[in-house]
């Protein structure tokens, strides 16, 4: 109990709650000078409650894990907005007061400028005990939330208190010193409650935007360990990780220790961070995060047809200690280009951070030779599980939690229900490159670098067999079409895909099945009247047949047209 009380103090502190103190600070400046009592007595109450008892409910019931956050959130926007309105503070003051205890009730009998405001401070303090809730962070989730399905404890509830009050003797300093402050200011009144009133709805609405999240994960950045997490000093104590770990109840993860995570280093620009910023291992180590790295690249199929399953992790589990970092290292030049990437980071709706690796330099730091590469790290910086290309969704998701548990102990709710595409089962042609460097399976021969004229007259092909016709410029990446140029293709599967781009503006690209125009009905999601429109180099869906089958397809390119790859599935 006296280490959660430290560590209480200690988180009251740190930049997880630099959004909260805004709140606290209006609430307990304005009002009789019982309001901090209340704020803080509010405070510590429906902290312990939502940690200790709120937290099992909501998992049980399957409800988002951020649901309480949102609905005290909308509290304090109310609070505030009564603030701003002088009438209608002094009725909700005297309505709550008729609810509250005998001090209260004496309170809301004195004058208003002289004693009073606990009642008031007492709902405050309640929607900020459920917004400070997860500022606990893996300190007290290790202590008491290790998983929903351990049993309530008396003990259990004497830590939260602990923890709690902790926070709560550190906040009230903070209140009385601002309302010191604000003694100065106390002749203009209700002026200074209205405008306080306004930051409270301000910094909520903020908060509702998690514009807080994105504060505190950019100042963790730039600080030392020991001011983003005040007590991580004494979770690292022998006495206290014993303690830890039989609160926790049960033996760790039993993913296996594999290796160090190198640092994700020598990158060029980072999406999706406060600023831009590069993140580093090391800044999410201090902040007790479980972190999967995702080596892709926005061109490959097998990366795409994964996205939806990697952001739902995202989406599911960044507030419960996960964060996703894509590594995106690119297979040909041009998704080398910051803007290309950037509009692939859109197109797939992917939240996350994204950092380019266009030096290979991580990829090579983890020694990795796959896309798509997963690489699980734990809270302590070690690989503990590795997945190269698609499936094992399940698998890795209970890798996720198996290490989320393991570092935090809090409950983590159902699984995710993403469903990403699958290859059809009957899918029989591999990856087919269009540039010399990897070229096979043309019938007439190796392709060599150079200009070349392939001729009329269409080929006579096997299975997974192809030939160029008209002219064409041949180099090591890509083809690019010249005149008269056509792409014979005999394949075997659901869904033909491939990587185009014309760099000179729009072309379109007209295709024909087995000989004949693409119906609507078997056409990609980039084909539009028989014919796709060729632009922004990136994966061209082509075909989307009903099931696997044994065609032929034609494509007639306009010149200048570059084609790099096919994929199937």
């Amino acid at each position: 109990m006296a280490f959660a009380f430290v560590a209480g103090v200690g988180t009251a502190v740190s930049p997880c709650v630099l959004p909260v103190l805004p709140l606290a600070l209006s609430a307990g400046a304005t009002g009789g000078p019982r309001r901090p009592l209340g704020v803080v007595t509010g405070l510590v109450v429906t902290f312990t409650f939502a940690i200790v008892g709120l937290v099992y409910a909501i998992d049980a019931l399957g409800l988002p894990d951020d649901l309480l956050r949102k609905v005290a959130i909308g509290g304090l926007i109310a609070f505030g907005v009564a603030l701003t309105l002088p009438p209608v503070a002094a009725r909700l003051e005297a309505a709550l007061s008729r609810l509250s205890s005998r001090v209260a009730r004496r309170d809301a009998r004195a004058p208003a400028a002289g004693r009073g405001g606990f009642a008031s401070g007492l709902a405050v303090g309640a929607g900020l005990g459920l917004v400070y809730a997860p500022c606990a962070g893996p300190v007290l989730a290790g202590v008491i939330t290790v998983s929903a399905s351990q049993p309530f404890s008396g003990g259990r509830l004497a830590t939260a208190l602990a923890y709690a009050l902790g926070s709560a003797v550190a906040l009230y300093a903070l209140m009385l010193g601002g309302r010191r402050v604000t003694r100065r200011l106390s002749a203009r009144g209700p002026r200074l409650q209205q405008a306080l009133g306004v930051v409270m709805v301000v910094t909520a609405v903020l908060m509702l935007a998690d514009l807080d999240l994105r504060f505190q994960n950019a100042i963790a950045q730039d600080l030392p360990g020991f001011l983003v997490d005040p007590s991580s000093g004494l979770q690292r104590n022998d006495a206290v990780k014993r303690r830890l770990a039989e609160l926790r109840g049960g033996p760790k993860s039993p993913l296996p220790l594999l290796a160090p995570a190198p640092e994700i280093a020598g990158t060029q620009s980072w999406f999706n961070t406060p600023g831009e910023r590069p993140l580093t291992l090391a800044s999410l180590r201090a902040q007790h995060r479980v972190v999967l790295v995702d080596f892709w690249t926005y061109t490959c199929i097998n990366c795409i047809r994964t996205l939806p399953e990697v952001t739902a992790w995202d989406r599911r589990y960044r507030r419960a200690g996960l964060t996703v970092i894509g590594v995106h290292t690119p297979e040909f030049p041009f998704e080398k280009d910051a803007a290309n990437v950037r509009r692939a980071i859109a197109r797939n709706h992917i939240r996350y951070p994204v950092a380019q690796d266009n030096d290979f330099a991580t990829w090579n730091a983890f020694s990795n030779q796959y896309w798509p590469a997963k690489y699980l790290i734990d809270a302590k910086g070690q690989v503990r599980y590795v997945h190269f290309g698609e499936g094992k969704y399940e698998e890795t998701e209970h890798a996720i939690r198996s290490l989320l548990a393991e570092a935090t102990g809090r409950p983590l709710g159902p699984m995710t229900r993403a469903r990403a595409e699958q290859p059809d089962p009957g899918l029989s042609t591999p990856e087919t490159y269009l540039g010399s460097k990897r070229a096979e399976g043309f019938v007439d021969g190796p392709l060599e670098p150079g200009v070349r004229d392939f001729g009329e007259g269409r080929p006579r092909l096997d299975l997974n067999q192809l030939a160029l016709r008209g002219r064409w410029t041949i180099a090591p990446e890509a083809s690019r079409a010249e005149s008269r140029a056509r792409l014979h293709l005999r394949f075997r599967a659901r869904r033909v895909f491939l990587v185009l781009g014309s760099p000179n503006g729009p072309r379109d690209v007209r295709v024909l099945l087995d000989g004949r125009p693409l119906p609507a009905r078997q056409a990609g999601a980039d084909v539009r009247g028989g014919r796709a429109r060729v632009e922004r180099h990136r994966l061209y869906r082509l075909v989307d047949l009903p099931r696997a089958g044994d065609h032929e397809l034609t494509l007639q390119l306009d010149r200048g047209i570059e084609g790099y790859a096919f994929t199937f599935g």
